[in-house]
């Protein structure tokens, strides 16, 4: 021991317990459930990955399905298919003109291939549409479509359609 000091009280004690020390939680804290409605879900992005694949943005225009038809039989000759001429044109009009027929102020046409088939699909960009319009589907199975679909969110109108090559 060292020398005490003036005035000072040393204590050699040692407590009988053990310090309070907080006792463990319960449960440990989990984080908010996340929301699992789909009623505000968005649709999924349309991805093209892996392929050939082109797009052109075009006016709401009465002269928009030609043009559209002529881009991508313009794509495809340089991919080189020329044996679905007439049905691609035809396919491609169909669906710019329904996608112009939603009133929006623009249309795209996205356009892909793979494995001797080619996707082509438009969109309206006219929000606040409320159901998908199905009646389009059996002219485009009538135009030489292998499969075709639409579908409606906040961003406009998808339609689209594959087609063999």
């Amino acid at each position: 021991m060292s020398a005490p000091i003036l005035g000072a009280v040393i204590v050699d004690h040692t407590p009988d317990f053990p310090p309070k020390t907080p006792p463990p939680p319960k449960r440990p804290i989990s984080p908010p459930r996340p929301e699992t409605s789909l009623a505000g879900t968005a649709r999924a992005r349309m991805q093209v990955r892996n392929r050939r694949s082109a797009n052109w943005s075009l006016e709401a225009a009465a002269w928009s399905p030609k043009k559209a038809s002529a881009h991508v039989l313009g794509r495809l000759h340089e991919w080189g298919y020329r044996e679905a001429d007439e049905a691609a044109a035809g396919l491609t009009e169909l669906l710019v003109r329904t996608a112009v027929a939603d009133g929006g102020r623009r249309v795209s046409v996205h356009l892909a291939d793979q494995n001797r088939q080619a996707l082509i699909v438009a969109l309206s960009h006219r929000p606040g549409l409320a159901v998908a319009d199905t009646a389009v589907l059996p002219e485009l199975t009538g135009l030489g479509a292998v499969s075709c679909g639409t579908d409606t969110a906040e961003d406009g109108r998808r339609v689209w359609a594959v087609l063999d090559l």
